[in-house]
């Protein structure tokens, strides 16, 4: 892949981050205006969305499937750390962003919205490789 290719790949991959962590955070600001469903389940599909483009943007020059290998081991390591509860990680849980990241409490049903967000990701970035547009001049 060349240079300026592989430049372009990577800033796409960092679009689709910084567009995937603005969703997530207008879905928990705007929760209230969202139906329920949406409400409930949005968030963690798009913060493993998030994980997944994470992990195009720093191992751009490998496979999709290493991408959501990789992705699927850190959202369900992170969801599963949730089980340890120790005071001095749940102060840090209780800072706002590391609660983002990390989680506060272990939920089953994450690890499916986790496993929907990352089919939803490798989707669009195998579309996004695939289909071929017309250039227009």
């Amino acid at each position: 892949m060349d240079v300026l290719k592989e430049r372009k790949n990577r800033y796409v991959y960092l679009l689709a981050v910084a567009l995937t962590i603005a969703l997530g955070l207008a879905s928990r600001r705007f929760s209230d205006s969202l139906p329920g469903f949406i409400a409930e389940n949005t968030g963690d599909m798009l913060w493993a969305m998030m994980v997944y483009f994470g992990f195009r943007v720093l191992f751009l020059n490998k496979s999709m499937l290493f991408a959501f290998i990789l992705s699927m081991l850190f959202s369900f390591g992170i969801e599963f750390s949730q089980l340890y509860q120790a005071d001095w990680i749940n102060q840090i849980r209780n800072k706002w962003l590391f609660g983002l990241i990390l989680g506060k409490g272990f939920l089953y049903v994450d690890l499916i919205r986790y496993t929907f967000g990352i089919i939803i990701s490798v989707i669009i970035d195998f579309l996004g490789n695939n289909l071929k547009l017309r250039d227009y001049k």
